[in-house]
């Protein structure tokens, strides 16, 4: 057997494998052999089925099936052997003639190889970092939100402003009858509050679909359809009322405090939104570590100033799957994943370079987290440890799952690392300002 590599430039290689006679024939004879062993013809004894007529009947597919794995061990072993870090898998040059009668054979094999770059962390930036915190109206409607969780409704009779309504959508053209719960100051429309307001339990009031709410989201939610049928609609809607309530605020005394923070947390209004403030802030770091994580990335894949192997990786997509991409399809596919190819490079580089290492004990940290946190949700705050193992043992047989905390835990070690390296511009923002600037 002979193997050669043609460098066709940096990022472009064809492999030639050359297989002969003596590289596949005793694999070949033995398989035969074997089949001679076990194979049912009529008019022969089992084990003496001659070996012309085993040749003649399994001969070919044989050979074939011999080849192939001989090719794939061969071309593996090469590209471990010659430490070649390639991109996608080999691709098979077509061989629209290939004589199987030959004894000898070649093929040929397109490699995209991935591209050699240095990245370094030290000094590199400054990228920002969002320091992001709570405004005064948030805070302020976050201990609103408090005070209508733990207060109470009080029926009555008629609508009035910042009443809750509850009540049934009906339009029998678009297909709509859902029952909804709002406040009137949800509307987002004078005319549909003042159709509201003054009403009575029972009665069917006409409101305007278009401007009813806010924005498309609520409006699909209330009305119970598709966000994308909600987008644009614009017909008269019935709404009959069914309860109609007072939200009577809890009020802001020690018990509720004792509620919302836990006793003896906070002891006075003041120190309720100091609490929030603190907690809002605790919440929002994740979102201020995401988006200086994005930004990182951008950073890094800019500054590698890396090509890939572009073609080759197009008429790769164009072979994954169950369906097979067209040329276009596949461009497209690669344009979208483009940057997601070159910052797995990065990171496997940064990684390797600082001994970045994902331990089975990190993901079983993270599982662990993640538990407590679902159990608090449902009121236990003390998981016993013996039940927590065995949840977490089970976590561990899923795959998928272990695949998805590991990937968690690399971002997590890599934060940390981009923070303690890289160059950081901190910004002090309030939540909206870092809505308006991020999502502008």
């Amino acid at each position: 057997m002979k193997i050669t590599r043609e460098d066709k430039d940096q990022l472009n290689s064809v492999i030639k494998i050359n297989i002969e006679k003596n590289d596949y024939s005793p694999k070949v004879e033995k398989v035969l052999k074997d089949h001679r062993k076990t194979a049912s013809i009529p008019g022969f004894r089992k084990g003496m089925v001659p070996t012309g007529m085993i040749k003649k009947q399994y001969g070919k597919s044989v050979l074939v099936d011999e080849v192939n794995k001989l090719l794939q061990e061969s071309l593996n072993s090469y590209i471990t052997k010659e430490k070649l870090e390639i991109l996608g898998n080999p691709l098979p040059k077509p061989q629209d003639e290939l004589n199987w009668e030959s004894d000898d054979y070649n093929f040929e094999f397109e490699l995209g190889l991935a591209p050699k770059f240095d990245i370094t962390l030290e000094g590199e930036g400054p990228v920002k970092y969002y320091n992001i915190s709570a405004d005064e109206e948030m805070i302020d409607n976050q201990l609103k939100t408090i005070q209508r969780q733990y207060g109470k409704l009080e029926p009555h009779n008629e609508v009035k402003e910042n009443f809750t309504v509850v009540g049934t959508f009906h339009n029998e053209e678009e297909g709509i009858e859902n029952e909804a719960t709002f406040n009137v100051e949800d509307l987002d429309g004078e005319s549909n509050q003042k159709e509201l307001l003054g009403a009575k339990a029972g009665d069917q009031v006409i409101l305007k679909s278009s401007k009813l709410f806010k924005d498309e989201d609520t409006l699909a939610t209330q009305l119970g359809i598709e966000k994308d049928k909600a987008e644009g609609l614009k017909v008269d809607l019935t709404f009959t009322i069914k309860d109609i309530n007072e939200q009577i605020l809890a009020e802001l005394n020690q018990e509720l405090f004792d509620k919302a923070f836990g006793e003896g947390e906070v002891s006075s209004e003041k120190e309720a939104k100091e609490k929030i403030a603190e907690q809002s802030k605790q919440t929002f770091q994740q979102q201020g570590d995401q988006q200086f994580f994005n930004d990182v990335t951008e950073h890094l894949i800019e500054k590698s100033n890396m090509s890939l192997p572009s073609e080759f990786l197009q008429k790769w997509m164009q072979t994954q799957g169950e369906k097979k991409l067209t040329v276009e399809e596949a461009k497209d596919e690669y344009e979208k994943s483009e940057k997601g190819i070159k910052y797995q490079l990065i990171e496997a580089k940064i990684a390797k370079d600082n001994n970045v290492r994902v331990e089975m004990e990190d993901v079983k940290k993270v599982a662990k987290e993640k538990i407590k946190m679902q159990m608090m949700q449902f009121g236990q705050m003390d998981f016993p440890e013996d039940q927590m193992d065995g949840i977490i043992q089970n976590l561990m047989s899923n795959q998928e799952q272990v695949k998805q905390f590991s990937e968690e835990v690399m971002v997590q070690k890599l934060l940390g690392l981009y923070k303690e390296k890289m160059k950081i511009e901190e910004k002090d923002v309030t939540y909206k300002e870092f809505v308006d600037t991020i999502y502008k």
